[in-house]
Order: structure tokens, then C-alpha cells, then sequence
């Protein structure tokens, strides 16, 4: 087969009608890294449909002269205070030889730099990607693109083959399935206190994040509230574990989206009653295996506990990161010249002979020379990162 060149891609923003075209390419990514398909439709549709985020500036898709999408990135900066941004790409494993990836970066740094204009004076700003594990060609781009590993999270699976132990509730709870209308609000409270500690988390008003909880749940097809349990002490919930019927790179396998216990009740067994549950749960409507993430440096050692419950690590996601702040000169001077481009990815694409206009200008360039969270892809505002 011939090989393609950059310069017969175009580079446009991504619309509506493109998102077959996307997830063909995130499943021949996930073919090609992890051996196994990746079925993202569900995902891709939330993430473009959430609040804040439009695709018409927060994507870039790199298209063939056939119209088939072979490169995808996106930045997500929909939340203040605008200190932290959010990004992800994919490239088709025919075109990771052709500089694909450092074109797509220098666009998310270019996009990500105009966070900086909406964050507090004076702020870090943060633009962040989780990269697999296997993936080492994206990793070595990251790298040498100025970012560091700044944090590991980990997929750990268990198998439902044998018999699951009972669930050792601490005396004073009662255990029970979410009603969305009653108890929404009352688990986003939860939630927050909950994750007051974990790594990254930003306050945020409680409104905005009740927002955020809401179209998650009611515009998600697949939400099932008879997943989601309550651990409730008198009108207090303790804790709650909030899980998807299937994975979307394995339909036999259910996915633990959010476990949370309040500060107030932790160390009692709840976390560990919860999974327990859930896995019941599962292996009683017939799933083979249950999977979840969690971070490798968990301050509450979450992952000792699912070693605990019987979960074995399968995946790693690591995520890269750098501060974007007044990042136009010093950092770009590897290519010779002051450019328009906030980090020495896009240095690099310059220094190869792109300019902007050549490079990610317009959505009918013709190129020379290409963002928890929910569940390992897209989703839930913990797990953005790590898809």
C-alpha cells in the first residue's frame, strides 16, 4: 500500500456528522494498543453534548482526501475556575508515522493557552493528558514536548467465576438503589465531601457541580439507577458506589464508575461492603468480570483495598502535565523565532516547516507534513483525564 503523506490530510474542526468517523478511529486506536474494540459512541456524544464544551472549538479532526478520519483532539476547559485543562487525542495506527500526533498537540496548546485570559490573575494553569501505558510512541511526543508523568492510575478487574463474600455492613446504615429525583442532590454532597482530599480536586459552586451530576445522569442512555447504591445513615448518605451495566471495550464486564464514603465514615467497611455489593449485583444479571480506576497514589490507599475485595491490576494510564502560563517565548526558542504556538510541540512543527496557517489554521487547510470521565474514555468529572 502506498504510504499517505501530511500533506494530503486536512486538518478542520470536528462536527456532528463526524462522530461515526471518530469512533471508528478510537477503535482501531484501541485495536491496535490494546487488542481489543472500543465501542465509543456513548462517550463521544456526551463529552460534545456536556455543558461548556463546544466542538466546533474545543475538537480538530484530521481527514483524508476519501473523507476517512484518521487523527482526533480535543481540549476540555469547561469548568472554573480555568486553572486546569483537559485534553486527549487519537491517531490511526497507519498514520502514527507521519508527525500526525505533534500537529494535533501543538493545536491542543495553542487551544489550551486561551484558559490562561480566563483563570484568576496570578493562577497556575495546567494542561493535562493521560496516555496508555502501551502507548509509547505517545508518551516519548509527551516527553520531549516539555511534559512530565505527574500521575498513574491503574485498571483493576476482578472475575465473577466464584462466589462473591457478603457484604459486612457497619451497624447504624441501611444499603438501598438511588431515586434520581429524591437523592440527587443529597449524593452530590456526598461526592464532594468525599473527594475533598483526592488528587486534583478544585471547589467549585455546589450549583455548577449539581449541574454537571445532571446531565451526566439524565442524558446518559445507559444510566441505570438501580446500580448506584446509597449507604444511608438515618437521613445522611454515608457513601455510594455508581456503576455502568457494561464497558464499552468489553460488554461482559461492569464498570464501578464512582466510589465514595464520607470523611466521617471511613475506615468502618463501607468502601469494601460497597464493592462487594456491586459485584453481587453484576454476577447476578450475568456480567463475567468488573472493572474500575483508580489512582495509583491514592491518599486513602484505595487500591490496596480493591486488592483486598479480589480486583488485580489490568491497564495503566499515565498522565502527563505542564504548566501553560506565559509559555510564548522562552520555551520556543528551540525553534529559532518567537511563534504563535504555546508549547515546543508546536515548535517542532514549525521548526519542520508549518507555519500556522499551514500547520492548524483554517478548516480547509491541506497539511504539509495530526481528554477522568466516564470509565477509562469519557465521563464523570474525576476520571476526565484518564480515558
Amino acid at each position: 500500500m502506498k504510504r499517505a503523506r501530511l500533506n494530503d490530510l486536512t486538518i478542520r474542526s470536528a462536527a456532528k456528522d463526524d462522530i461515526d468517523g471518530v469512533c471508528e478511529l478510537i477503535n482501531a486506536y484501541s485495536m491496535d494498543i490494546h487488542g481489543v474494540s472500543n465501542d465509543a459512541k456513548r462517550n463521544v456524544e456526551m463529552t460534545w453534548g456536556q455543558p461548556g464544551f463546544r466542538v466546533d472549538t474545543d475538537t480538530r479532526v484530521a481527514v483524508t482526501s476519501e473523507g476517512r478520519i484518521v487523527g482526533y483532539g480535543e481540549v476540555e476547559d469547561t469548568e472554573e475556575p480555568h486553572v486546569r485543562v483537559g485534553s486527549w487525542m487519537r491517531v490511526h495506527p497507519e498514520f502514527r508515522e507521519h508527525e500526525l500526533d505533534a500537529t494535533l498537540l501543538a493545536w491542543i496548546e495553542e487551544r489550551a493557552h486561551e484558559a490562561i485570559a480566563q483563570a484568576p490573575e496570578g493562577a497556575r494553569v495546567t494542561l493535562s493528558q493521560g496516555v496508555p501505558d502501551a502507548d509509547a510512541q505517545a508518551q516519548e511526543l509527551l516527553k520531549d514536548s516539555g511534559y512530565n508523568a505527574i500521575r498513574h492510575f491503574i485498571r483493576m478487574t476482578i472475575e465473577l467465576d466464584g462466589d462473591i463474600p457478603e457484604p459486612d455492613w457497619p451497624e447504624g446504615v441501611a444499603v438501598r438503589t438511588l431515586v434520581l429525583d429524591e437523592d440527587l442532590e443529597d449524593m452530590v454532597n456526598a461526592f464532594r465531601d468525599s473527594f475533598q482530599d483526592h488528587w486534583g480536586h478544585i471547589e467549585k459552586p455546589f450549583e455548577e457541580e449539581l449541574k454537571e451530576w445532571d446531565y451526566w445522569i439524565r442524558n446518559d442512555e445507559q444510566f441505570d439507577q438501580t446500580l448506584t447504591f446509597l449507604v444511608v445513615a438515618g437521613d445522611k448518605i454515608a457513601g455510594f458506589s455508581l456503576s455502568d451495566p457494561k464497558f464499552s471495550e468489553d460488554p461482559d464486564m461492569g464498570y464501578v464508575d464512582v466510589l465514595a464514603v464520607r470523611r466521617a465514615w471511613r475506615r468502618q467497611g463501607i468502601a469494601l461492603a460497597l464493592l462487594h455489593h456491586s459485584f453481587q449485583e453484576f454476577q447476578r444479571r450475568g456480567q463475567k468480570r468488573v472493572g474500575l480506576d483508580v489512582d495509583a497514589a491514592s491518599l486513602t490507599g484505595a487500591h490496596k483495598l480493591y486488592e483486598v475485595a479480589g480486583m488485580k491490576p489490568t491497564r495503566q494510564i499515565n498522565l502527563f502535565g505542564e504548566g501553560i502560563e506565559g509559555r510564548q517565548g522562552s520555551q520556543l526558542a528551540d525553534a529559532g523565532r518567537r511563534l504563535p504556538f504555546v508549547g515546543r510541540a508546536a515548535a517542532a512543527v514549525r521548526a519542520g516547516g508549518s507555519s500556522l496557517s499551514e500547520a492548524i489554521g483554517n478548516s480547509n487547510t491541506i497539511y504539509e507534513g495530526i481528554m477522568i470521565g466516564r470509565s477509562g474514555a469519557h465521563g464523570w468529572p474525576q476520571n476526565n483525564e484518564i480515558r
